[in-house]
């Protein structure tokens, strides 16, 4: 079976330096020790435990680093110079992700998502695409409120990046 997905990529552009955006990301985001969490989570013995092992890996937002890529550092080598910046942040939270998963089972290929910040010659980019317009064409309505209330934390933390 083949599923068409139309995807929503929001863009948001600032006119902050590269360096600020990627903090204000990072501030607004947990960032635990990957290796301890999933031992952690791997070892909880029950859904309150490992809630609380989330609680304390999670930023206000809800939402943690899972993974940061340095696209541009790639991009970079061998040219000597220093652009493109571009780096990719992989977030979410386990526990919003099994949320819709009871739901879609599918939604464990787009969670954790994608944050996308890039230097262009009119702004920094941060860039998201919509997980509620992923998991639209599954039909269900639960996993649907689960991933636009996903949608709108990812998209406050982008504004308030972005400044």
């Amino acid at each position: 079976m083949v599923r068409t997905v139309e995807i929503e990529r929001l863009s948001v552009v600032s006119s902050k330096p590269f360096e600020e955006v990627v903090e204000g990301i990072n501030a607004g985001i947990g960032h635990p020790d990957m290796a301890d969490f999933w031992k952690s989570a791997r070892d909880a013995g029950s859904l309150a435990e490992l809630e609380t092992i989330v609680a304390r890996s999670v930023s206000k937002a809800g939402l943690m680093l899972f993974v940061q890529f340095d696209h541009g550092g790639v991009l970079r080598k061998g040219t000597g110079r220093d652009i493109p910046r571009i780096v990719r942040f992989v977030i979410g939270n386990p526990l919003i992700m099994k949320q819709m998963a009871q739901h879609v089972p599918d939604a464990g290929s787009y969670a954790p998502v994608t944050v996308l910040i890039d230097e262009r010659h009119d702004g920094v980019h941060l860039s998201y695409d919509r997980m509620a317009s992923l998991l639209k064409p599954y039909g269900s309505l639960e996993a649907l409120g689960v991933a636009k209330d996903l949608d709108a934390k990812v998209e406050a933390l982008l504004a308030t990046a972005a400044g």
